[in-house]
């Protein structure tokens, strides 16, 4: 791929602006560096660039000046760690707009992300999607403030997500929600959403700050706290708690993600509300959560009742083929052996089929998942 990118920059000599990414959320492609690309990896005339990279170097490799004229970036990345030997190069005086995105959790943030920000001098309008975890306190309106609006003297526009998490387990104070939103009472942007979740359990916290309509792809670890909204940008959610998700819950997940292409559930609290669900067509009519996008559901780490959750035609209807990731085990349980007919529409629905097992497989699987290619993977 990043010979593509070379050979770009060789053919159109004097590009301004460049997508580099699939449409498709799904088949979304990744640049990155094993070493520092090479010296026809660059142009004096790209104004704008938006593009998907692996990690937090290979961003900085965009940055040290083989895009001199750059003006607005747009980045998407898996993982944020500290550069290995890339330092940061100076004022990025040119840049107006910064985009940076990240999925995956960084314990690396102060390091990292805001030594990058403090380079932006002229930044006109940042956006940050980003999961971080601290040590003392969550992120909130006081440190937006300070680390980033108040060093930024021409920023107009800051749109943000921050999902900010932390032990618990020795903390004396352990600020609540309202603590959170009395933040944000003088903030520039006054359309904030903030809510604060704690895990007994887990000993953990977790603070949800964003700007609100969101433009993120990602929603993480939203909790029964999770307070809707419209949300047509986000692609990707997981879902955890430490109490029960009833099936009202998946209703609200639905109508708020409309777009919902990825989803992974994290919980083992049985559910407490369980009508009737066996398979009738009126049920599957009023009951039923219509998924118009999913094309992946990761249900490793649940409850039995999750499973039936997303296998009940009755409880949830898959409108397109889906990638399963599941335990071997508790599908069997689930489906009765590869027996139950409550099970069967929606299996038919899977077409590859991640099985983390222990045993071995009973003969009657393949012909329950007739659509399905079936990848084992053994549980360590």
């Amino acid at each position: 791929m990043l010979n593509i990118c070379n050979d770009i920059f060789t053919v159109f000599t004097h590009l301004i602006h460049l997508k580099f990414y699939e449409s498709s959320y799904k088949n979304r492609i990744r640049l990155f560096f094993d070493d520092p690309p090479l010296s026809t990896f660059r142009s004096a005339t790209l104004l704008k660039l938006n593009i998907r990279l692996q990690c937090f170097d290979d961003c900085l490799y965009l940055l040290d000046g083989r895009f001199n004229q750059l003006q607005i970036l747009y980045v998407d990345l898996i993982h944020i760690r500290p550069p290995h030997e890339i330092k940061n190069q100076g004022d990025l005086s040119n840049l107006k707009w910064f985009s940076l995105s990240c999925y995956i959790g960084t314990h690396y943030y102060d390091e990292t992300i805001l030594p990058l920000l403090y380079r932006m001098s002229n930044l006109e309008q940042l956006g940050l999607y980003l999961s971080v975890f601290v040590n003392k306190t969550f992120i909130d309106g006081n440190h937006l403030k300070r680390n980033i609006i108040n060093c930024m003297p021409r920023l107009s526009q800051f749109i943000f997500y921050f999902d900010s998490y932390m032990y618990t387990g020795n903390k004396l104070y352990l600020p609540l929600t309202e603590d959170i939103q009395h933040a944000f009472i003088d903030f520039p942007n006054n359309n904030i959403i903030s809510y604060v979740d704690y895990f007994p359990e887990g000993q953990e916290g977790r603070c949800h700050i964003y700007s609100y309509p969101s433009l993120m792809e990602y929603y993480s670890f939203i909790t029964n706290n999770f307070p809707g909204g419209l949300y047509n940008y986000v692609r990707e959610v997981s879902l955890f708690d430490e109490r029960p998700f009833e099936h009202e819950f998946f209703l609200r997940i639905q109508k708020s993600f409309p777009c919902l292409e990825e989803l992974s559930v994290t919980n083992h609290k049985p559910q407490n509300r369980k009508p009737h669900f066996e398979s009738n067509n009126h049920n599957r009519n009023l009951f039923a959560v219509k998924y118009s996008f999913l094309g992946e559901v990761n249900i490793l780490n649940v409850h039995d009742d999750y499973i039936e959750q997303f296998l009940f035609d009755t409880k949830t209807c898959l409108q397109n083929t889906v990638i399963l990731y599941i335990k071997y085990e508790s599908l069997q349980r689930v489906t009765h052996n590869f027996t139950r007919d409550a099970t069967r529409i929606n299996c038919a629905q899977i077409s590859k089929l991640y099985l983390y097992r222990e045993s071995e497989c009973s003969n009657s699987l393949e012909e329950y998942f007739p659509n399905a290619e079936i990848c084992y993977r053994q549980i360590y």
